[in-house]
């Protein structure tokens, strides 16, 4: 039986930008795991306050009383550089401060400024990342009762290297081994393949389209499936498409309509930003099943109550080029891979955003009327593919299971006239090496300098500039007569690995795309794991603490009631005792809250047990005589 549970220990993460899930392959089938609240996904969220750090659900909650340290999208930092364009209106919307690095790059890194325990900290959006995926394995461990390390972990399908290599990091930082980076609609492309096998509807070839539109990310691939063997055929997308867009257009909508009313502009104020923000998000979501929704909310502003209704119309009007936005790369995906609209045979709808009726009916009309596919749970599906490819590397099952993807973007190096040279044009099935000659560019060139690009710009310096190495060692010649071979290879988890060779006496250099100005050093990443450490065990005192407190308050409140309903059965000057230690521990309580630690409460309620349980006894022996009770009961939970 431990075998087995060490096998199943490996999990699959969805690590979304609003919400996460995760699930695990055991019993023969994908269970996603509920969290503690019972939900079967949870907020990417993470909040700090002056006592202690929220994650998920808890954090989520408080974010309209502390809006500027409760941090939510960030993937969409994740991997991007501050002076990004998009990211740059991001900031405009959102309560909590991105500030740049401090570094003396060019492209600098965002970071995210909070006040967590009266201190001023940044952190970086891999280490929010990592938080999250902490509490999602924190989750799975408390399902299986065992530890997790391993665990396959998606990302949207267009990321880049840069971004696909910041979330490894982010697994790293949490204490996971990632056994594999997929993207999000191959992973939600494997869960509908089991669907499909289970309802017992076949192994024929299918050609499955799978639209994937989420909280902050849009993804569209083409995957060819057969049996247990799932090819990629395209991708396309964008990395800043989503639910919280639509929010932003509603919120703005909104901003403007108080504005209108009241004269005043509630732009500048977090607290009124965030909790209208927060009921946008609940508007979207009802818009999807009724036809209209009310916005209230109480003291928005200045005391101001603020009420409105969103029709769906109104709401499709706002974001119209958003959804038509959506339709470009279905066409793009389809073009890619040499395919007709009449060749896909299902179109699966995968994340939230894609239950919403305009977006379906854009779909529908653009694949001439055909149903569209919802059997899988588009919040659940990317979690249960992940799930069901970390049980095939774990080898529990599924031993002819075949997964062929695809990199999405062209990769290529800078020539001499700026032109982007691309060795790996993008859909091409990876893993893959490719290689390509280069020659020197003027006479007795010695050294070369390779600049690696990511993108479709003709021009280089357009694209995403992922690194650069020098070669040296070139023997001098002529121009055009030394010969370099640059070779690329990418690995399954779409990492780039870059390397030059000199032909002629065999010098190398080569990069991993790794110590890029964006990415963390190894050094940065160490020492992230030793506070990622400190935070739990942060977390774990607290734990105990309010645990303590908690224990306390009942044990007093029950002592209370006690008295309350049977103090008369012993003498006055008993009542009197066990009545004033009750009220000097709660009056503790209101002035050591924040400041005692656990052992202070603990020792607090181990006093006020000496005093009251002798007391409690006695009452117990008069009620008997008086054949009122046999037994008094003691509970910790009696708050009458």
């Amino acid at each position: 039986m431990v075998a087995e549970n060490e096998k199943v220990a490996a999990i699959g993460i969805d690590l979304g930008t609003t919400y996460s899930c995760v699930a695990v392959w055991q019993r023969g089938k994908v269970e996603v795991i509920p969290n503690d609240q019972g939900n079967r996904t949870t907020p990417s969220c993470v909040a700090f306050t002056d006592t202690q750090r929220f994650i998920g659900d808890a954090a989520k909650n408080q974010a309209g009383v502390n809006p500027t340290n409760t941090i939510f999208d960030a993937k969409r930092l994740i991997g991007r550089k501050f002076n990004d364009e998009s990211l740059q209106n991001d900031i405009k919307h959102w309560p909590f401060s991105v500030v740049a690095s401090p570094c003396s790059d060019i492209d600098k890194k965002p970071m995210i400024a909070v006040n967590y325990k009266g201190e001023k900290k940044t952190f970086a959006p891999e280490e929010i990342s990592a938080m999250i995926l902490t509490r999602m394995k924190e989750v799975a461990e408390a399902y299986l009762g065992s530890t997790v390390k391993n665990a396959v972990i998606t990302v949207p399908a267009y990321f880049n290297n840069l971004q696909r290599q910041a979330t490894k990091d982010a697994g790293t930082i949490a204490g996971l081994n990632v056994m594999r980076i997929v993207n999000e609609p191959t992973a939600a492309a494997i869960a509908y393949g089991l669907d499909k096998k289970v309802s017992s509807h076949g192994n024929g070839k299918r050609t499955v389209l799978v639209f994937d539109l989420g909280g902050g990310t849009f993804d569209v691939s083409l995957v060819s499936i057969e049996n247990e063997a799932f090819e990629v055929k395209s991708v396309s997308g964008d990395t800043h498409l989503g639910g919280g867009d639509f929010d932003s257009r509603m919120l703005g909508h909104f901003v403007a309509e108080f504005q209108r009313k009241h004269g005043k502009d509630i732009s500048e104020n977090p607290r009124a930003i965030s909790r209208m923000r927060s009921a946008c998000e609940r508007a979207k979501r009802t818009l999807s099943s009724a036809t209209s929704a009310n916005i209230d909310i109480d003291c928005l502003f200045e005391g101001i109550d603020f009420s409105s209704t969103l029709s769906r119309a109104r709401f499709e009007k706002l974001n119209m080029d958003l959804f038509e936005n959506c339709m470009y790369p279905v066409d793009k995906c389809l073009k890619d891979a040499n395919m007709e609209k009449t060749d896909v045979t299902e179109v699966v709808l995968v994340g939230g955003s894609s239950r919403i009726p305009k977006i379906q009916q854009l779909l529908t009309e653009f694949f001439s009327g055909k149903e569209l596919c919802r059997s899988i749970n588009p919040d659940e599906a990317v979690a249960c593919g992940a799930a069901t490819y970390a049980a095939f590397l774990s080898g529990l099952d599924y031993k002819n299971f075949l997964l062929q993807d695809v990199t999405p973007l062209s990769l290529g190096v800078n020539t001499l006239s700026g032109e982007l040279s691309v060795l790996i044009p993008r859909n091409t099935p990876i893993p893959v090496r490719r290689e390509k000659i280069f020659t020197t560019a003027y006479d007795n060139q010695t050294a070369m300098s390779v600049q690696v690009y990511e993108g479709e710009r003709p021009i280089a310096k357009d694209n995403n500039l992922l690194g650069k190495f020098r070669l040296t060692g070139i023997p001098p010649a002529p121009a055009g007569v030394a010969k370099v071979n640059d070779c690329f290879e990418i690995d399954a988890d779409g990492i780039l690995k870059c390397s030059s060779q000199v032909l002629s006496n065999g010098r190398r250099s080569e990069i991993t795309i790794t110590n890029h100005s964006g990415r963390l050093s190894k050094e940065v990443i160490d020492r992230m794991l030793k506070e990622a450490d400190k935070y739990k065990v942060e977390d774990e005192i607290y734990r105990q603490k309010v645990e303590a407190i908690n224990a306390l308050e009942n044990y007093a409140g029950t002592m209370k009631s006690m008295l309350r309903r049977h103090g008369r059965t012993v003498g006055r000057k008993e009542q009197r005792k066990m009545g004033d230690a009750i009220e000097q521990t709660v009056q503790w309580l209101d002035w050591n809250f924040l400041l005692a630690d656990v052992a202070k409460f603990k020792d607090k309620l181990k006093e006020l047990k000496d005093i009251c349980e002798p007391i409690v006894s006695k009452m117990s022996k008069g009620n008997e005589s008086n054949g009122i009770s046999p037994k008094i009961e003691i509970s910790d939970d009696d708050d009458e």
